[in-house]
């Protein structure tokens, strides 16, 4: 074989090689670009998902900071009201008081015969004194509201009371508007908190049969209602503004 050709051959495998190596070069470049592009997104998503982790965990400290606060504010609710029966109990509880309590709904049932003379709904003095025990343990829970029911047995009322009442209902009624305007006037309790409730011989306790019975649903309940019952009213009623910043009535434009 000529010397040309082995020239010519010599410089085409040259030709070859340096066109393989330039292949792969751009191939390894090319590689090395996509495993960086693959690198960013990688440590992007990275990112991303710490981020989120950190958020996760501040959501999740938040929660346990609320739940702790609920925890809290329901043991001082359940320590408020264990010391406001265990107060009831001491100061009132006897054979003719009794204290109950439901789903935190406390009643003091007090027989009508500790407040009222039959057929009256003029408070004794017995009966005031056990009204003003009552107010001095409602002073210190100020946001419970309290309702006042009064009860009577089925006796019908013959004719009229000395006071007018011609039926049960109205007996009832006019009872626990007595005990409410003493707690109110009389024993400090705020009249924002109380309300009265007439419920004739319609919720006994007892069988009206007997006269053990019909003297149990002679009663005035004295409820205190759950913490959540409290009404807004309660709070601080908000000073109405001076009299000279309001207007006339010849200085307000008619429409």
């Amino acid at each position: 074989m000529p010397r040309s050709t082995w020239i010519i051959a010599a410089f085409l495998s040259v030709i070859a090689v340096a066109a393989v190596g330039v292949l792969q070069l751009r191939n390894a470049a090319a590689a090395r670009q996509r495993a960086e592009e693959s690198a960013k997104v990688a440590r992007q998503e990275f990112a991303a998902a710490e981020e989120a982790r950190a958020l996760q965990a501040a959501e999740l400290q938040v929660a346990q900071s609320r739940v702790a606060e609920l925890e809290e504010a329901v043991a001082k609710v359940e320590q408020a009201q264990s010391g406001l029966e265990q107060q009831l109990r001491t100061e009132l509880e006897s054979r003719e008081i009794t204290i109950s309590e439901l789903r935190g709904r406390l009643t003091v049932n007090i027989l009508d015969r500790v407040l009222f003379d039959s057929g009256e709904a003029r408070l004794k003095p017995e009966g005031e004194a056990v009204l003003r025990k009552v107010a001095e343990v409602l002073t210190q829970f100020p946001e419970r509201a309290v309702q006042v029911v009064g009860h009577t047995d089925t006796a019908p009322i013959r004719g009229r009371t000395a006071e007018g009442y011609a039926d049960n209902w109205s007996l009832s009624a006019g009872r626990a508007v007595a005990a409410v305007r003493f707690l109110s006037e009389s024993a400090g309790v705020s009249p924002k908190r109380l309300s009265a409730v007439g419920c004739g011989e319609f919720h006994p306790v007892d069988t009206n049969d007997t006269v053990e019975g019909r003297a149990r649903n002679r009663r005035i309940a004295v409820v205190v209602l759950p913490q959540e019952f409290a009404a807004p009213d309660v709070r601080e009623t908000p000073v109405p503004p001076p009299a000279d910043t309001i207007p006339h009535p010849a200085q307000t434009p008619e429409f």
